[in-house]
């Protein structure tokens, strides 16, 4: 019984937490955002993604403790219930506007839902907590909101990009997650992830929402060398129709329908890359947390051999290494030596004779399965029971797509 340990051990970890209320939250500084987002509701349901990949499985081993996780996003709101205990969120810093501003604040609550899905502590009454809860944000701000006022999609500086990852990578990250994409490949973000990257951060980037059909893109940062390019999947295990194809995608991780947390407090549902890739990156800080000596790289490659396998197959455009594991990622043992080679099959002489079963009782159980398909029909028809459609299932909670965060 594995898995009832696991939930009663994240039932023992809510109830020892706080109470979460009705939403509350931090006003940004003045003027710093044109129009916030609003509160939402607090939501206890248990999320899907938490219950495919029972982080409460892999906590006894590793919580993410002692690790730096920066979020390069739109500020994340340190004053959530899951994310205002003590060690959760540094102060961090805003690259977006102008002056000595921290990065403890979100005007569209995209920042603060990535960062929830990475160390949102577990809260009494509420399913949702993030992957790897002992770990500690770094928020670095670089953009305002996803959208303008007329609708138009909000670009990324990529000098401020740029910035904000120099800035990350300087000040104690061990793992950077960037839930952003873009078609062009810009110096300025490519010289800033490189830097991180000799740094031995290891960098996670959202793998693009902009797919069309079925020819591959390119898009970074995810595209970069020692940048971790993740997909997106829905709760069949299958990738989200926008979610970009191409050699960038290093893996996958859910993506549809992803419980987290907005600013100025409570939940909402969400879609898209954006939104994988912090699943990524809490798996990332649970593996440097377990095990401290190993490398950038060297985590990266536990977490792509401990992949559970996608239906694209290893190493395919769509999926690449499969659906990120955390389980095992952290507690598998991994070898050097090469797989053994698996002996060659034995064929049968082609002399020797071919046992066929007799013609007889193969007739015999095809006519009685027949008979009582017959029989079963006639009884059902008496009692009344008549086929028909199942009753449709209830609506889907309503969920963000939220557009690409673009530079």
């Amino acid at each position: 019984m594995p898995y009832m340990g696991h939930l009663l051990l994240a039932a023992l970890l809510a109830l020892a937490a706080p109470v979460v209320q009705a939403p509350l939250g931090q006003a940004p500084p003045a003027g710093a955002c044109s129009r916030p987002a609003p509160a939402h509701p607090v939501v206890t349901a248990l999320p899907w993604p938490q219950l495919s990949l029972d982080p409460a499985a892999v906590w006894p081993f590793s919580t993410g403790k002692g690790v730096t996780v920066a979020v390069v996003d739109s500020g994340v709101d340190s004053d959530h219930p899951q994310l205002r205990p003590r060690g959760a969120v540094l102060r961090g810093q805003d690259f977006h506007l102008v002056g000595d501003l921290p990065g403890t604040f979100d005007c569209d609550s995209h920042g603060t839902a990535v960062a929830s899905v990475i160390a949102a502590r577990s809260a009494r009454g509420v399913g949702f907590a993030g992957l790897a809860p002992g770990s500690t944000i770094l928020p670095v701000r670089v953009s305002d909101r996803g959208v303008t006022d007329r609708g138009d999609v909000e670009m990324i500086d990529p000098k401020v990009l740029a910035r904000g990852i120099w800035y990350a990578a300087d000040h104690g990250a061990k793992v950077m997650n960037l839930s952003l994409a873009g078609s062009a490949d810009d110096r300025w973000i490519r010289d800033a992830v490189a830097y991180a990257v000799q740094r031995d951060v290891l960098v996670v980037a959202a793998a693009g929402n902009g797919q069309q059909g079925l020819t591959p893109q390119r898009s970074y940062p995810a595209g970069y060398d020692g940048v971790l390019g993740v997909g997106a999947v829905d709760e069949s295990g299958r990738r989200l129709p926008g979610s970009q194809i191409g050699p960038q995608v290093d893996l996958v991780a859910p993506g549809g329908n992803v419980l987290a947390a907005t600013r100025a407090g409570g939940h909402q549902y969400w879609q898209g890359t954006s939104f994988a890739a912090p699943f990524v990156a809490a798996t990332a800080a649970l593996v440097r947390s377990a095990w401290p000596e190993l490398t950038a790289p060297q985590v990266t490659e536990r977490i792509l051999a401990t992949a559970t396998p996608a239906p694209g197959g290893r190493g395919s455009q769509e999926y690449g290494a499969g659906l990120v594991n955390p389980f095992r990622a952290v507690t598998d043992g991994l070898v050097t030596t090469p797989a053994a080679a698996v002996p060659p099959a034995a064929s049968p002489s082609p002399s020797a004779p071919v046992n066929r079963p007799p013609a007889v009782p193969i007739l015999l159980t095809a006519v009685v399965a027949c008979l009582a398909l017959l029989l079963a029909r006639s009884l059902a028809t008496r009692r009344g029971w008549n086929a028909r459609r199942a009753a449709p299932i209830g609506d889907r909670p309503a969920v963000v797509d939220v557009p690409e965060r673009l530079f």
